[in-house]
Order: C-alpha cells, then sequence, then structure tokens
C-alpha cells in the first residue's frame, strides 16, 4: 500500500512542476543563462504580481509561427508579472493606451534586466499560454553549452 501512494505521489508531483532552463539574461540578476528553475504548474487565476513567470510571448509573425523566439529557438519567456487582468496597464505597455485596463486572461511582464524584450516591447502576453509560476532556482549556476 506504500508502494502505491508514493507512486501516486510521484505522478502528482511529476504532473504539477517542471524544470525549465533559462536562456538568455532577461532576468538578471535574480536569473542567468543557463539557470534551471523549478516551476509550479498554475492557472492563471493563482497568479500574484511580482511572480516570476514562464509563458510564451504574444503571436508577433507568420515568420516565426506566431510565438517570437529567443536566439535558441525556445518558445518559453521567464518574466516577472506587473499586471494581471483588470489592473491598470502600466506606463510603457507596448499598445496600451493611457488608463487602460489589461484585459481578462492577459498579463503584463517585465525583465529585471532593462534591457529584456517585455510587454515595453511586445504588449500583452497570454495568459493561456502561462505554464506557471517560479518556484525556485535549482543548485549552482551552469555555464551553457556553446
Amino acid at each position: 500500500m506504500l508502494v502505491v501512494g508514493a507512486a501516486i505521489a510521484v505522478v502528482r508531483i511529476r504532473t504539477s512542476v517542471v524544470v525549465v532552463s533559462v536562456r538568455g539574461d532577461s532576468m538578471a540578476p535574480a536569473l542567468r543563462d543557463g539557470d534551471r528553475v523549478v516551476v509550479r504548474r498554475r492557472p492563471l487565476a493563482r497568479v500574484r504580481r511580482g511572480d516570476v513567470v514562464v509563458l510564451k510571448p504574444p503571436p508577433t509573425s507568420e515568420r516565426d509561427g506566431g510565438y517570437g523566439t529567443d536566439r535558441h529557438g525556445a518558445g518559453w519567456n521567464v518574466k516577472r508579472v506587473t499586471a494581471l487582468p483588470g489592473d491598470p496597464a502600466p506606463e510603457g505597455t507596448a499598445g496600451a493606451a493611457p488608463g487602460e485596463r489589461v484585459p481578462a486572461d492577459a498579463l503584463v511582464v517585465r525583465g529585471d534586466n532593462p534591457d529584456s524584450i517585455d510587454s515595453r516591447h511586445r504588449g500583452y502576453y497570454p495568459g493561456g499560454e502561462l505554464l506557471g509560476t517560479v518556484v525556485r532556482r535549482l543548485g549552482e549556476r551552469r555555464t551553457p553549452a556553446a
């Protein structure tokens, strides 16, 4: 019986958490290229301002399949949530009018690095493309392979 309970626990953990490798320095200094992070799958309703999230960026062009990809070809972005559905869109959000509210099923995100490509360039990120929230960084920083 104990083995069955342990097996169920392992399955639940594997379906609720994912390990993601960070590509790029948009979250520097908190997270850097090559870091690995534990991500807890969460629906948009359970995300809070200030959470670091993993999600796909908004559509940008037909050429890249509708999602912006980084120089490594990865479609996921790691960013910090600055506004949730119903919040006023922060100043500088691309495509947002002054006083506009963040639409339902959308987020405004920014990288910690001021040079990050984020909602200042891409506008609202789709909440339906949210993988989850970063729980913690794993181990020591690794140097990415060339």
